[in-house]
């Protein structure tokens, strides 16, 4: 018993070390061109435009990753399903490593010209495909090699680890920006991307130790057949599901972006605030977030991610205005606060609890799929639009007012809370909670019922 207790604690530590590693390292590339899309881009790659202009054509490149996104979930979430949750956690990771460090390559375009921006989209579009390959597999491995009653916990993982990246670019981003804008817009903004390449032996190192679910390979053994068309599985038996992801990450990534990308933008570009003081705010909140992810796991354990989801989004609609009467006073203590409240406490708990929430909405043949689909699509709308649509209103009011985006996130605030609410979404994974797919998959051996604990 005591060797068999041994290898489970050794599994599940290089489940964790897996996920949280590895999705920390994918999402520090990610997050490292949206900040740098915000702050540096814009000068380098498009300096024919004004600076506003120019801010914003360079936060609609960062925009164009989530173009890509939907097609990576939905690709790669399929072949989760039908090779595997860690093949593609391995071919996600090479896919954004390699693009990130080509980024750092780039020359501007006093260089190359157009040709310059052109590349800077290509390889963001790759990112993209690393980036919505990610998440569901992720998402599986970790609540497929919990137990029951910690399936809120180990769903928690891959927030963590995005949070672990969020945190380190964000500091990144705070060190470059206390530096000299001749070093940043120079040889400083590259090191990060160039670094990546060296990232990518310790990803693949960690995620090539991490063994396949138990779940997976049992389903594949016992329904062999039902792992062979998991989209069409998915869209003839599980809209309900679909439904459900998409609406709860279409809410959480317009409001995720826009407290954490768009806000660097609105301070540098509208209200003269130095970079470092908005990169240094989101570089604490997301310090705070790292702590405040493992309790919001915790808490869906106890009370159910539904409920941590919709309390999440009911801060998103409390903040919607003094969000920005504290940016809009221009002093780094009511900014950093604003920063914390935001990304610092209501983000966490909703991306906390989405692991689980949205690997309970699909059975194990199609969860990948599911969550591939339902999250990327969802994500590419909101990530890609809100921070464009935001600058877009801000631009086109006269007094630069922020009331049409204090607009978005009221509207962001209740799908959040619908897509989380019984009417919607299946009884997410708590104690002892197990889902029932919604009706039998073509193919797929039947299912005997298990009660769930609803939330």
């Amino acid at each position: 018993m005591a060797r068999e207790i041994s290898d489970d604690t050794r599994r599940i530590r290089r489940v964790r070390s897996a996920v949280v590693i590895g999705t920390a390292l994918e999402w520090f590339d990610f997050f490292l061109f949206a900040s740098m899309a915000a702050l540096v881009f814009g000068r380098l790659f498009f300096p024919t435009f004004d600076p506003a202009t120019a801010t914003l054509a360079s936060v609609a490149t960062f925009g164009v990753g989530f173009i890509a996104r939907p097609f990576g979930g939905i690709i790669f979430g399929a072949l989760g399903d039908r090779l595997g949750r860690k093949r593609v956690l391995m071919m996600s990771f090479v896919l954004m490593g390699v693009a990130t460090g080509c980024i750092g390559l780039l020359p501007t375009y006093d260089a190359i010209g157009v040709a310059a921006p052109i590349l800077l989209v290509l390889f963001r579009l790759v990112q993209g495909l690393g980036a919505g390959a990610e998440y569901s597999p992720a998402a599986a491995v970790a609540t497929e090699h919990a137990s029951a009653d910690r399936r809120g916990r180990q769903g928690s993982w891959p927030s963590l680890g995005t949070n672990l990246g969020l945190l380190a670019a964000s500091v990144t981003v705070a060190i470059l920006t206390t530096a000299s804008d001749e070093f940043l817009f120079g040889f400083g903004w590259r090191i990060p991307f160039i670094a990546s390449f060296a990232l990518l032996g310790v990803g693949i190192f960690v995620r090539k130790a991490m063994p396949e679910t138990p779940e997976f390979e049992a389903s594949t053994k016992a329904q062999p057949t039902a792992h062979k068309a998991p989209l069409r599985t998915l869209i003839s038996g599980h809209k309900r599901g679909l439904i459900a992801v998409f609406l709860v990450m279409l809410g959480s990534t317009a409001a995720s972006y826009l407290f954490k990308t768009f806000s660097l933008a609105y301070l540098t570009t509208y209200r003269d605030v130095d970079a470092s003081i908005g990169a240094t705010g989101v570089a604490i909140a997301t310090a705070l977030a790292v702590v405040v992810v493992p309790f919001a796991g915790m808490m869906c354990d106890r009370f159910g991610t539904n409920r941590v989801l919709a309390f999440g989004g009911v801060i998103v609609a409390l903040v919607a205005f003094p969000f920005f009467w504290m940016l809009d006073t221009g002093s780094a203590l009511w900014i950093w606060l604003a920063l914390i409240v935001t990304t610092g406490f209501a983000m966490p708990l909703m991306t906390a609890a989405q692991g689980s929430f949205f690997s309970a909405q699909f059975p194990v043949d199609v969860r990948t799929s599911g969550i591939g689909l339902g999250r990327e699509s969802a994500g590419a709308v909101a990530g890609g639009l809100a921070p464009v649509l935001a600058l877009g209103l801000v631009q086109a009011s006269p007094t630069n007012a922020t009331w049409g985006v204090s607009a978005i996130f009221l509207l962001a605030a209740i799908v959040i809370v619908a897509g989380a609410s019984k009417a919607v979404s299946k009884s997410a994974f708590s104690a002892a909670s197990v889902v029932v797919p919604e009706s039998e998959s073509p193919g797929s051996a039947a299912r005997p019922p298990i009660a769930q604990k609803t939330s």
